[in-house]
Order: structure tokens, then C-alpha cells, then sequence
């Protein structure tokens, strides 16, 4: 059993963004099409079904509710409502053998380490960032588009 959680995006963060078709906290509008190419969803932690789904595209804060000053950037969520991930298992299947950045930060948001992970370690590596008590919480990024896709927290 891992010793941290995936945390997924809140629900009401989701909803809201369904709802409205704005993204929280800035307000720009969301973008609705067909997912054209891998599209990891930040609510249920799936990948979004190729030509087969619908995701929205918003802007959101990867320190949402953790820090500031905040840092937005892209992610999709299915368009249609999905369970939240669970968080539990560590990290989640679709992710694993993925190229990833893995950023662990202590208090205050300082950025003790980051790890690209090419080779199929992102659990070792991750009970290694968390072996030291300073990490409060690590974010994990696509090293290809840079996006944030969740965060892991001690379990």
C-alpha cells in the first residue's frame, strides 16, 4: 500500500465548470470539443476516450486552495460528469509508465525536489520525496505538455 494519495480536482470545481462553461477563480470561458488526442481528465483521473468523448478545456490554478501566488494553466475534464478518483492505490494506472514530473513542496510552497521520471519509478519515487518531512504535498506534472495532472498527499 502507498504511503500518499492522488488527489483529483474537487467536484464542485468540476460541476461548477460544467455548469457554467467558466473556469474557477478567472472566469475565462471553457472550451468544449472531441477529444483529438490523449486528454487526461483532473476529476476522475481517466483518459478521455479518443474521437469518443467530449472534454472540456479550462484554465485552472494547480495551487488551488494550497498557495499563492497561484499558477494556472490548462487541464480537461470529461464534459460529461464522472466520479472523482478515489486516491487510493498510489499513482493511477493510466499515469504509470507516462513520462512525469514529479515536484515536491515543503511549507510555503518551496520546491524541494523535482524528479523526471523516465522509467517506470513514479511510485519509488514518490514514497522517496516523501520520505523526507519537509514535503508536504507533490504535484504531478506531463513532462511532454508541462500540464499539471494531480497531486499526491500523504495518506
Amino acid at each position: 500500500m502507498s504511503s500518499f494519495l492522488a488527489v483529483a480536482i474537487p467536484t464542485e470545481m468540476a460541476e461548477s465548470v460544467r455548469s457554467t462553461r467558466k473556469s474557477p477563480k478567472y472566469g475565462f470561458p471553457a472550451h468544449r470539443e472531441v477529444a483529438a488526442g490523449r486528454a487526461p481528465c483532473r476529476h476522475c483521473l481517466e483518459i478521455i476516450r479518443l474521437h469518443e468523448e467530449d472534454l472540456l478545456l479550462f484554465t485552472m490554478d494547480a495551487f488551488y486552495g494550497l498557495d499563492v501566488p497561484p499558477s494556472p494553466g490548462p487541464v480537461y475534464i470529461h464534459a460529461e460528469p464522472c466520479a472523482r478518483f478515489s486516491g487510493k492505490g498510489g499513482i493511477p494506472e493510466g499515469y504509470r509508465g507516462r513520462l512525469l514530473t514529479l515536484e515536491a513542496f515543503a511549507a510555503d510552497r518551496k520546491l524541494v525536489a523535482e524528479v523526471r521520471v523516465t522509467d517506470s519509478q513514479e511510485e519509488k519515487i514518490a514514497e522517496g520525496m516523501f520520505a523526507n518531512p519537509a514535503v508536504e504535498y507533490v504535484h504531478v506534472r506531463s513532462t511532454e505538455a508541462g500540464c499539471f495532472l494531480f497531486r499526491l498527499e500523504r495518506n
